[in-house]
């Protein structure tokens, strides 16, 4: 478990490694409309492509994961390092990370496959140190871009792509398949409609998706929160840097909703976690008119609500799903989910054009209120 995490960690930070330093990279490009939008939009179309590939292939049931991993972490940081090519166009810089968010499908769901190919028991908490490796990785371009030494951006881009071939590799060689893998032989059509037809795999996937319409935007849109909130109380604030830790306090909380799973059940923790980070989305203006410590207080909060719950969704969701199609589970659910932050990401981006009002933000209270009630509706 330990180099899972690890490997997770390093090759995860390709995510957002374009958004850290998006103001040297919007530099080099004289367009009309939000750069930043369209970078998260393209890095999860990719990896929408990516997962429905995976998932329709069965590829993660099929293959060994951990060489699935490997090869996905080196063409994914290949497709990172694109960014550095000189004089590049606005297509090349979005062609790039869409590559790098296609290759991430081989990376996060085939992770979580090769861990619940190791865990028959316990597996909210395994996924839990996982998505706090997700978080973390997410986080850290943020964090490199900060540190003094990499005041060229470029510095952002080479280290990410160098711990995402540390990780693929790490997973080849020290990781072998897990005991509790069960392997199909052939590909088979129909799996997105037998695993839909499982009442307790479609509320899963729901309470998912409605998760995952709040998460990206909210991570993704995080720095323009705080330089909304600097902007309106004429303060500084290290974007950066307050970006890692609003992400990365993530990192705790998924831990901690992984232990308290172990008594209380996944659903429980699940449950919690949307209902209050939906409730945070909903007066989400009114922390803007807040004390700067306190707004970072609770920003810290949200920011470990948002992720808590992933863990124990994708935990209901292996659980659901029977053992030899575990992993297309995992990964089309990803898919949908993935497909669904497109929408929340592009609407949030043009609320954000053209209203500098806070109560934008309010809007991300649609995911959560539609996955509490797909938690509570019975299939």
């Amino acid at each position: 478990m330990p180099v899972i995490i690890i490997s997770q960690f390093f090759c995860t930070s390709l995510w957002f490694a374009g958004n850290a330093v998006i103001d040297d990279l919007a530099t080099q490009f004289n367009v009309s409309f939000n750069l930043l939008g369209y970078l998260l939009s393209f890095v999860q179309f990719g990896f929408i492509i990516g997962t429905l590939t995976f998932a329709l292939l069965t590829l993660a049931d099929r293959f060994s994961p951990s060489k699935i991993f490997m090869l996905c972490a080196i063409l994914g940081g290949v497709s990172n390092l694109f960014l550095l090519i000189p004089n590049i166009t606005v297509f090349n810089l979005l062609t790039a990370r869409f590559g790098t968010g296609f290759f991430l499908a081989g990376i996060y769901p085939i992770g979580m496959k090769i861990a619940s190919d190791y865990y028959k028991g316990g597996l909210g908490k395994a996924l839990g140190y996982l998505v706090g490796a997700l978080v973390l990785g997410t986080a850290f371009p943020h964090l490199i871009n900060v540190l003094s030494w990499s005041s060229d951006y470029k510095a952002v881009i080479i280290s990410t792509s160098i711990l995402a071939f540390i990780g693929g590799f790490s997973m080849w060689f020290l990781v072998p398949d897990g005991p509790y893998r069960k392997l199909i032989s052939k590909f088979q059509l129909g799996i997105v409609t037998q695993l839909f037809s499982i009442p307790s795999f479609k509320k899963a996937a729901f309470g998912y998706f409605g998760h995952m319409w709040e998460l990206y935007a909210f991570w993704g849109f995080t720095p323009l929160i705080l330089k909304t909130y600097a902007n309106n109380q004429f303060i500084e604030l290290q974007i950066s840097f307050w970006s890692f830790i609003i992400i990365a306090s993530g990192v705790i909380s998924c831990i901690l909703g992984g232990l308290i799973s172990l008594k209380t059940g996944s659903k429980k923790v699940a449950y919690n976690s949307l209902l209050i980070s939906g409730l945070l989305c909903l007066v989400s203006p009114l922390l803007f008119e807040l004390p700067p410590e306190l707004f970072l207080i609770l920003l810290c909060i949200w920011g470990m609500l948002v992720i808590s719950d992933s863990p124990q969704f994708s935990t209901m969701v292996a659980a659901a799903a029977p053992p030899e199609l575990r992993g297309t589970a995992l990964t089309i659910v990803n898919c949908i989910g993935f497909a669904i932050t497109i929408v929340s990401i592009q609407l949030l981006s043009f609320l954000t054009e053209i209203s500098d009002s806070p109560v934008v933000y309010m809007v991300l209270s649609i995911g959560p209120i539609l996955g509490l009630y797909a938690l509570r509706a019975k299939f």
